[in-house]
């Protein structure tokens, strides 16, 4: 089974693109362990996941998720290689299916959302999400 949780924060704004099937949304995830060496001393090792998303989903993404968000992302690991320049680049991303927010955010209240009655947001999985406000 090929099935991956992040916790962490992230590491710019969204980069979302839009094509004829739909939107991808692509952003960097920070995860952070610490622990403590032979000599007492605390150690935080910081690990960056490339995390794309497509499908509806990438609309809530787009308005509510900035740099330093703290989210919970699931997925799975996905190997890519493409050529540029002439040289083969390999590129492991999560490929997310879902996602919810962690701790407190500081953003500005949206529009009212007129996506479902509850003013709630779900993805194509049926899981649904509420905005950070």
């Amino acid at each position: 089974m090929n099935k991956v949780l992040l916790i962490g924060n992230v590491g710019k704004d969204p980069e979302v693109k839009s094509f004829e099937w739909g939107k991808v949304a692509k952003f960097s995830l920070a995860t952070s362990e610490s622990y403590k060496n032979k000599a007492g001393e605390k150690v935080t090792e910081t690990e960056w996941h490339n995390i794309v998303f497509k499908g509806a989903v990438v609309d809530v993404i787009e308005k509510y998720v900035t740099k330093g968000t703290k989210l919970m992302v699931e997925g799975k690991i996905k190997t890519r290689s493409y050529e540029k320049d002439g040289t083969t680049h390999w590129a492991t991303e999560i490929m997310a299916d879902g996602f919810e927010f962690c701790g407190s955010t500081e953003k500005k209240e949206p529009e009212k959302e007129a996506e479902n009655n509850e003013g709630k947001f779900r993805d194509k999985s049926g899981k649904t999400y509420e905005p950070p406000f």
